[in-house]
């Protein structure tokens, strides 16, 4: 349920210096407790914050963000709340561009809409809505399955199918490429791969690996596949230290080349679970992740045999849970979260990587309201591992954090940054 009476308290935005060229910082101080926008002051800057915060009765973790041809936009997250982890999957819809939202009935649990952990949410060209879930057990903190539901109609309705139903489902992904539908997983045993074909018949391919995670998937615009492995699987219940690579197919998934991801890990050195990548409209194929106060970005066009590596960001706190989005112009824009515990809060760039200077906006200072704790005693955390940006149809960006256990509610916070020309 929404909160329109709440408190208001603008955002401001102020330029500040920075120690690297020709990036532009705009530290936003933004407190708000409302539903409704709020536009931020421009301050002399050609950039307007605007943020919703969105109470809803549940925890939206882990959120994934998708537009909708017809503008409408969608946002699936779970619940901790373990009452609520047999009830359908969670996803919620905005038809006025973020201002209010609304919960999508997706389905019954007997319909196969269950899902109480990690999702990904991807939109076809025809306007189908690809909802990937999977479920998790809390009680023995192991995976349960991985379950694919389907829209045709903007979310009216709902066909589910069952991808898998194997101890150790974890972190499923989504992409699309020629009338397939992909979907990858891992189990412990390595990164699996099904597809579902233009008929909408379902059929499991080989294994991508058989060691490592399934980190991250991407589609080219040719086709392209790439899929990021990484060593922890099966929900961290195991670690294989060689896995550090991009699987990359050209074939529509029906055969695969490793190549070594670029840059250098040290796996414990941050918190670490999605190594972010993406395609850009000419091939570029990008790799995001952090060094600890340092976030690295690289570029392949000859996929993956080489990569141009640049510092994309050095920051005095750690650096953690990336995400990245492509444009069709070729922008590059990341997200991720810096600090721990009252130093927690998220960070978005916005990077033009084809220019001289590789020119940066960085919006800092973005309040994460999710706590953990008694409230006594209470500490900010991200609730869970994805804070997740997205070029919009108009060019704008959109953001969306976790709302948990704060003063009025759970929910969402809904971040659109304007750009103007």
């Amino acid at each position: 349920m929404q909160n329109a009476n709440s408190p208001i308290d603008r955002p401001t935005i102020s330029a500040v210096g920075s120690a690297m060229s020709a990036v532009k910082v705009f530290r936003l101080t933004v407190t708000v407790s409302v539903s409704v926008p709020m536009l931020a002051c421009d301050a002399g800057v050609p950039d307007a914050v605007q943020r919703t915060d969105v109470y809803l009765g549940q925890a939206v973790r882990e959120p994934m963000l998708v537009e909708h041809p017809s503008g409408v936009l969608f946002v699936a997250g779970y619940s901790r709340d373990e009452a609520e982890a047999s009830d359908p999957p969670n996803l919620y819809r905005s038809g006025d561009g973020g201002a209010t939202w609304s919960q999508v009935d997706v389905g019954s649990v007997a319909d196969g809409a269950l899902g109480n952990s990690d999702v990904d949410l991807v939109v076809g060209p025809e306007g189908t809505i690809y909802f990937l879930t999977m479920g998790f057990d809390r009680t023995v903190g192991e995976g349960t399955h991985v379950a694919l539901g389907m829209s045709r109609d903007v979310g009216l309705s709902w066909e589910w199918h069952s991808v898998s139903e194997t101890r150790f489902d974890d972190r499923p992904w989504l992409a699309l490429t020629d009338g397939l539908v992909h979907v990858v997983w891992n189990d412990g045993a390595g990164v699996r791969h099904a597809v579902r074909e233009e008929d909408g018949s379902w059929s499991e391919r080989e294994r991508i690996s058989t060691a490592g995670g399934s980190s991250h998937l991407a589609a080219g615009p040719e086709g392209e596949l790439a899929v990021r492995i990484t060593p922890g699987s099966a929900s961290g219940g195991r670690l294989d230290p060689e896995a550090d690579w991009i699987a990359i197919s050209t074939d529509g998934g029906g055969s695969w080349e490793t190549v070594d991801a670029p840059g250098l890990r040290t796996w414990d050195e941050v918190p670490r679970w999605v190594e972010p990548i993406a395609w850009g409209s000419d091939g570029t194929l990008y790799s995001l992740w952090s060094g600890g106060s340092e976030l690295w970005l690289a570029s392949s066009t000859d996929l993956g045999v080489s990569w141009n590596e640049r510092l994309l960001m050095r920051t005095d706190a750690p650096s953690y849970y990336p995400l990245l989005s492509v444009s069709p112009s070729g922008l590059v824009a990341a997200s991720w979260f810096t600090g721990l515990g009252d130093d927690l809060e998220g960070q978005i760039a916005v990077v033009a990587p084809d220019t001289d200077d590789g020119t940066v906006e960085h919006w800092t200072g973005l309040a994460v309201d999710a706590w953990v704790g008694s409230r006594s005693e209470r500490r900010r955390e991200p609730a869970g591992e994805y804070f997740p940006v997205k070029f919009l149809a108009d060019g704008d960006l959109g953001a969306v954090l976790p709302i948990q256990d704060s003063e009025y509610g759970d929910g969402l916070s809904w971040v659109r940054i304007k750009r103007r020309p």
